[in-house]
């Protein structure tokens, strides 16, 4: 969607990923919003805890996430939770799981979770190899609502991740995996054209380069 691009091209969400990498030439990731409306049924009470890379990777992955608030995320409306235990002591807990041990979901079973609230327009920067998650909404009438935005050093030697980039966005797609079916009425490929870039955006795609 265009305002989901016009997000990621925005001068000061480059800025701080520039900061973090200590580099200009970046992609930015592809990603969805996250829509959480109240709960209903039966729910976990504290949602689920997990990282977004196989923390069974040696060496272990280097990237960060980013989550830009688009409404009030609080104590009521649910939203981001991590567990900073587990990041800054992850060599002395592993070493005590077992050798079957998920490498996406950690047992948080007795550790903190510490939640964070945010403003609309708060970017929240973080290390992919600190557990998170989701709380969950138990408001009445109120959605967690927010865009995942994140970016990484460009590659613009894989011409096939560039043009697969590339294909997204011009056709309208979402990312070919099992955790991004889109829209299954297909309503943005039939209702949308690709979004306006700007010179930023361009490059933050792979459109230009850099």
């Amino acid at each position: 969607h265009q305002r989901m691009w016009d997000n990621r091209q925005t001068q000061r969400v480059y800025d701080a990923f520039v900061d973090i990498w200590d580099r200009t030439d970046l992609w930015v990731t592809i990603d969805r919003a996250n829509l959480n409306p109240p709960r209903q049924g039966d729910v976990p009470a504290e949602g689920f805890i997990h990282w977004d890379v196989n923390t069974a990777q040696r060496p272990l992955p280097i990237g960060v996430q980013g989550v830009l608030s688009l409404a009030p995320q609080d104590a009521e409306t649910g939203g981001f939770q991590a567990v900073p235990w587990l990041f800054q002591h992850f060599d002395d807990w592993v070493a005590d799981q077992p050798d079957d041990r998920d490498p996406l979901m950690p047992d948080a079973t007795g550790l903190v979770r510490e939640n964070i609230e945010m403003a609309p327009g708060d970017l929240l920067i973080f290390n992919s190899l600190l557990a998170h998650g989701v709380r969950p909404n138990t408001s009445k009438d109120r959605v967690r609502l927010a865009q995942y935005i994140s970016m990484q050093p460009a590659e613009p030697e894989n011409a096939a991740e560039r043009a697969e980039r590339i294909r997204l966005w011009k056709e309208i797609e979402p990312p070919n995996r099992p955790d991004f079916p889109g829209d299954p009425r297909g309503w943005e490929k039939a209702h949308q054209t690709p979004a306006d870039l700007t010179p930023l955006g361009r490059r933050l795609l792979g459109l230009d380069d850099w």
